[in-house]
Formats: C-alpha cells, structure tokens, sequence
C-alpha cells in the first residue's frame, strides 16, 4: 500500500522511507516537482504541516498523503530558528549556510540545549488531517562533527549516544529521532485503523 508525502526533500524521504512499515511503502507525490510549493505562513510546526498536507492533497486525488515540518529549537535563542530552520540564514540558504549562523548566534552561549521537533500531518481520503509529533533532545557542539545525515545533524550531539547526529549510520539516527518518533506514531495509527476496519 502507498503512502505518499508531500516532499521533494531526498534526506527527509530516505527517512519516511527506512522508518516505514509493512505493508505501506512511502513515495514522494508524483509530479510534486510540477506543483507550486505553498507559502508556509504557520508560526508553529503544527499548523505548517496541516497547510503543507491540505494544499497538496488537492493534487493528490483520492490516495493518503502526508505532509511534515519540521526544525530546530535552540533554548538560547528563544527557540529559534524553530519553523525557519531550513531558511534561518535566508531564503536561500543551504545547510552549511545555516550552520555557521546558528554557531555565530551561540558563540558565547553556555546553554546550548536544543531540540529537534517534527510533526506529521496526515490525511485519508475523505478524512480531515491528523497529527504525529516527535521529539528529540539534544545539545549544540561549537563546531561540526560527522558528515552523515543533513540540515543540523553535524551540530546536534545527543548525549545517550555521545556523538552528533552527524556521526552515527543513518539506521541508528532513526531509532531516536524526531522524524522516526513521528513516523511510528503515524505507522501505529494506520496499523489500527486498517485492523479496525
């Protein structure tokens, strides 16, 4: 069974992907890369993902879709860059980009605990969107180790595995990571509504 999320990211699908369970198999959207990506006007992950999940479902015809936001909350800056984490250094900016921002931003800061937040939005055929939040917490390094994973994995060290998210196989990032706490909460709910129905 297909289920389709709404993004072209290739880091966040390999992810949707590894986390996924039997029998449902995660595909980006055919002909997103056509569409016209929405303004993500949301202040809060929540509310992003649930507007991300409504606009696409209108291309997605009768098929589950879901959409996910997701980010980076650093105590120290208010919990910034939070639903601005893929643009904190600009509308363009790339991952390395955003890096040696939130580094020059926490230069002098002894608090350096963060946490990575992602919530799922889903939508079934003729249902309105649910939502699946993970979380994980973790603290910032004052420069990157490891060139694995993507967006801030080289600065987010998580103390249970005492290495960045940069550092360990892909694998074991999912077993604790925001995107994969989410995820299996979404799988729990489509393995008890396809048992209840």
């Amino acid at each position: 069974m297909i289920l389709y999320c709404a993004t072209s990211n290739p880091g966040k699908v390999r992810e949707f992907r590894r986390a996924a369970r039997d029998p449902w198999r995660i595909e980006p959207l055919p002909e997103l890369a056509r569409i016209p990506a929405p303004e993500e006007t949301g202040t809060t992950f929540d509310e992003n993902a649930i507007q991300k999940a409504r606009y696409y479902a209108q291309f997605a015809g009768r098929v589950s879709i879901f959409a996910e936001d997701s980010g980076l909350e650093v105590d120290a800056l208010g919990g910034a860059p939070g639903v601005y984490s893929a643009r904190f250094a600009g509308p363009d900016a790339d991952d390395a980009r955003n890096n040696e921002l939130l580094l020059d931003r926490l230069r002098d800061a002894a608090d350096r605990r963060a946490r990575y937040v992602a919530e799922i939005a889903l939508i079934l055929p003729g249902d309105e969107p649910r939502t699946f939040r993970g979380v994980v917490d973790g603290e910032i390094v004052r420069e990157p180790r490891g060139s694995g994973g993507f967006g801030y994995d080289p600065l987010f060290f998580y103390p249970p595995f005492g290495a960045t998210f940069g550092e360990v196989a892909a694998e074991k990032k999912l077993t604790v990571s925001h995107r994969g706490r989410a995820v299996e909460k979404m799988m729990e709910f489509l393995h008890r509504t396809k048992s209840s129905g």
